[in-house]
C-alpha cells in the first residue's frame, strides 16, 4: 500500500470547512485508484474508518451500482453576498441542471442576516430562470437549539427549505429543535450528519426520532458496503438518506457515487418506498484544481472510476514534510485495522 501512494495538496476556489487547500492520499491500487483523505484533526481511530473505504475500493469488492448516474445537489459555501453580490451566481453556474442546492450557514463570524441573504440570492438566481429549487442549509452543529429555531424561522420567510442539516451538535438538541419548530408551526425537516458519521452507533439519532433525513458518507462510515447496510436499516425506520461527500477529490468521490448508485429500493416497515434525496456529491466544483474530471450533466454525475491526471499529481504533490506526515498517519491508521 505504501509504495502505491501519492499525496496531493489541491487548492480550493473558496474557503470551505475552514480550509483553502485539500490534502489527500491517493493509491494506484489493483482494483483502480482509491483515496484516503480524513481531515487533519481526526485521530487514528476515526481515520481508520476512512481507510477501510479506500481498501474496499482499491483492494476489495464494493457493491455493484444499479444505476449509471446519480442526481446531485449544488453546494454554496458561506460566501459574503454583501461583499460580492455575484458570488452565488458564479458558483451556481458550475452546477448545470442542478435544482437542489445546499447552502452553508452558521459560519463563525457571520450572522443569521448573512445566511438569509445567501439563501435569498440562491432563490433569486433560480427565480430569474423560472425554476423552483429545493434549498437545504447546513449549519454543521453551529447553533444552540434556540438559535436554530430563530434562524430557521428567518430562513423560511423567503421560501421553503428542503431540510436543515445538523443545526445543533447533540441528539437531544436536534429533537428539541424538531419539537420547537412543530410548536411554532414552522415546516422544515431536520437532517443529521455528524451524529451519524462520527457516532459509534450511526442509527442512534434515527431511532431517537431526532431527525427526518439521514446524511451518510462513504469514507467516514467505512465504505460503500457500510453505506448500503446503514441506508437499508435507516430506510426501514422510514427515514430517507442523502449520500454526501466529505470534500474528496474526483478519485474519492467515486466511493460516494458508487454508494448512491448501489442503493436498493428502500421501504419502511409498512412497505412504503423511502426514496433517497439528491446526493451531495458535486463538491468537485469547489476545487480550483482536481486530479480528474467528473462532469455534471443535466444535474447528474456518471458513476465509475477515474484515472488521475499525471501532470496534476506532479504539480500538486504535497511538500516533503506534509508527505511524511501523511505516511506516518497512514501507519497509525493501519495499526488500528491490524
Amino acid at each position: 500500500m505504501l509504495d502505491r501512494a501519492r499525496v496531493v495538496a489541491l487548492p480550493l476556489r473558496t474557503r470551505f470547512r475552514g480550509v483553502d487547500v485539500r490534502e489527500a492520499m491517493l493509491f494506484d491500487a489493483p482494483g483502480g485508484w482509491a483515496e484516503w483523505s480524513p481531515f487533519p484533526e481526526y485521530g487514528p481511530e476515526e481515520a481508520s474508518r476512512w481507510l477501510r473505504c479506500a481498501v474496499e475500493l482499491g483492494w476489495g469488492a464494493p457493491p455493484t451500482p444499479v444505476v449509471e448516474s446519480v442526481e446531485v445537489n449544488a453546494t454554496i459555501p458561506a460566501v459574503d453576498v454583501s461583499a460580492d453580490g455575484e458570488a452565488v451566481a458564479r458558483l451556481l453556474e458550475r452546477y448545470p441542471g442542478c435544482a437542489t442546492v445546499k447552502v452553508k450557514v452558521a459560519e463563525a463570524g457571520q450572522t443569521v442576516a448573512d445566511d438569509v441573504a445567501r439563501v435569498d440570492a440562491v432563490r433569486a438566481w433560480f427565480s430569474s430562470r423560472h425554476v423552483a429549487p429545493k434549498v437545504r442549509v447546513d449549519a454543521n452543529g453551529g447553533w444552540t437549539p434556540a438559535e436554530a429555531v430563530d434562524a430557521i424561522a428567518a430562513l423560511t420567510r423567503g421560501g421553503p427549505l428542503d431540510y436543515v442539516e445538523q443545526p445543533c451538535r447533540t441528539v437531544g438538541e436536534l429533537a428539541e429543535v424538531r419539537r420547537a419548530l412543530s410548536r411554532r408551526g414552522i415546516v422544515a425537516r431536520i437532517a443529521a450528519d455528524e451524529l451519524i458519521r462520527k457516532a459509534d452507533d450511526p442509527l442512534a439519532v434515527v431511532r431517537a426520532g431526532a431527525c427526518d433525513v439521514a446524511v451518510v458518507k462513504a469514507a467516514p462510515l467505512g465504505g460503500v458496503g457500510q453505506v448500503v447496510r446503514v441506508a437499508e436499516e435507516i430506510g426501514r425506520l422510514g427515514v430517507p438518506v442523502t449520500v454526501s461527500s466529505a470534500l474528496e477529490t474526483a478519485v474519492g468521490m467515486g466511493a460516494g457515487l458508487r454508494a448512491a448508485a448501489a442503493l436498493p429500493v428502500l421501504c419502511d416497515a409498512d412497505g412504503t418506498p423511502v426514496h433517497p434525496n439528491p446526493a451531495g456529491l458535486a463538491t468537485g466544483s469547489l476545487f480550483e484544481v482536481d486530479v480528474a474530471r467528473r462532469d455534471i450533466v443535466d444535474g447528474r454525475i456518471a458513476v465509475g472510476p477515474v484515472i488521475p491526471d499525471a501532470a496534476v499529481l506532479d504539480e500538486c504533490a504535497a511538500s516533503g514534510a506534509r508527505r511524511d506526515w501523511w505516511f506516518r498517519r497512514l501507519e497509525s491508521a493501519l495499526d488500528v485495522l491490524r
